[in-house]
């Protein structure tokens, strides 16, 4: 299990950042025009599953002072980023942790191609992070989605403000650009949650 599990995930990077000249033209923009940040609002509780993702994955929720608290916007990492969103959310199916693992919430990466909401963010972050950007400026986050549920993307902390990377759409776009009421967010200073000083949050994100 463990070797197909590896392979999977291999495979999934490989697509992520062997990107082909013409998909790399598609991708690279011009810089996004900065924007304000959303602004933490004291301690949050943090989601029960994530607690337990983080009991084996204790490297995904670790938090580095060291690490730059921004990610420096430059042509190549906006194109990086736009890149590794828009290829996960192709490769991975989508499906919801009940339909998957009989459970109502359940965090990992998708090592098997399938995931919901905060699946396909973790793994996003991962290959970020192995793309170079620091962990500590990209925080899984809790919103109130269109529907009126709950919701996990992942936010990435920039010189240029927050943007959003989501399963639900491949366009990059601002925190305050989507539509969602932010709750809460990993912090940037401890493995903790802080609020965003939004509604009360779901009991769980397994949301497609």
């Amino acid at each position: 299990m463990c070797s197909k599990t590896t392979i999977a995930l291999g495979l999934l990077v490989l697509a992520a950042l062997g990107l082909s000249a013409p998909a790399r033209a598609q991708t690279l923009a011009a810089l996004p025009a900065p924007s304000a940040s959303a602004t933490p609002a004291g301690e949050a509780r943090p989601i029960i599953a994530w607690a337990a993702f983080c009991q084996g994955h204790a490297a995904e929720c670790a938090v580095d002072p060291a690490e730059p608290a921004a990610i420096a916007l430059t042509a190549a990492t906006w194109n990086t980023i736009v890149s590794v969103n828009r290829r996960v959310n192709k490769a991975v199916r989508p499906m919801t942790d009940l339909e998957h693992w009989g459970v109502a919430d359940r965090w990992d990466m998708a090592e098997d191609g399938i995931g919901d909401c905060e699946d396909f963010q973790l793994l996003k972050r991962r290959l970020l992070v192995e793309a170079g950007l620091p962990r500590r400026a990209m925080r899984m986050t809790v919103v109130i989605d269109e529907k009126g549920e709950g919701h996990a993307v992942l936010t990435l902390v920039t010189d240029r403000g927050d943007f959003i990377l989501d399963n639900k759409t491949s366009a990059v776009l601002a925190w305050h650009q989507t539509g969602y009421t932010f709750i809460k967010r990993e912090s940037q200073d401890r493995v903790a949650w802080v609020s965003l000083g939004g509604v009360t949050s779901p009991v769980t994100t397994a949301n497609r």
